[in-house]
Parts: C-alpha cells; structure tokens; sequence
C-alpha cells in the first residue's frame, strides 16, 4: 500500500488557492464585446481589463474567474475519485480493476500537480509516471 495522502493534500490545498483568488476576482464570467476590441468586460460591463495587444484580450477572457471555478470543481471530482484507490496508486500496480483505476488516476493527479511543480512543497517523486 503506498502513502499518496501528500500528493493529494498538495492538489487539494493548490486548487483551494486558486478557488480564493477566482472569488476574489469576482468568480464571474469575462467577455470581449465586439465594439469595443481589446476590452474585457465582467458581467455588469464593467471593464475588467483594456489590452490592445491583438489576441491577448480573448485569452484572457477565456480564464475568466467563473471559468476557473468550473475547472476547479472538475478537478475536485477527479482527486476525489483518486483519493478514493489512492493507497493502491504504487511503481507495480497490480493487474486488477482498482489497481489500474489507481494507477490511471494518479498519472491524472501527478499531472495535476506536476502544474504546481514550482511550488516549495511539491514533491520531485509526485512527478507522472511513464510506463510501456
């Protein structure tokens, strides 16, 4: 049995600061209205952002704070699924049903916290396995 409970406080403790960040901003949708180009605009229209650097605008309103919110849930729903077989996520997974779960779900949330890899508390072994 392997000890992945680190790992998954890590993901869960990233995804909760970057939930208070998206709520900061407001966990609202971002648009680019067409008459205005290189504008972002919240909800009620007010201007959440001016870039007239062409492109940039749409980017960024594409990770508008409700979008972010969206993939935060989604990815809870996967790390809790993984933490679920979490202690049968190991180097040699068995060759049964909920080994493999475990095994194809941590490669998800070694993923997962590999995008936090900079972070002081991530661990170079949380790092995805690659197998043949």
């Amino acid at each position: 049995m392997a000890d992945n409970s680190y790992l998954v406080a890590f993901v869960r403790a990233r995804l909760d600061e970057e939930e208070e960040v998206a709520r900061a901003a407001g966990g609202e949708g971002w648009r680019c209205p067409a008459e205005v180009p290189g504008e972002i605009h919240d909800r009620t229209g007010a201007i959440a952002f001016s870039l007239r650097t062409l492109g940039y605008n749409h980017h960024i309103a594409r990770q508008d704070p409700a979008r972010t919110l969206q993939r935060i849930e989604t990815s809870r729903v996967l790390l809790d699924e993984y933490a679920e077989v979490a202690e049968l996520d190991t180097d040699r997974p068995d060759r049964d049903f909920a080994s493999g779960r475990a095994f194809g779900l941590g490669f998800v949330v070694r993923q997962m916290a590999a995008e936090q890899a900079g972070h002081p508390d991530y661990q170079v072994k949380w790092l995805p396995r690659f197998t043949q």
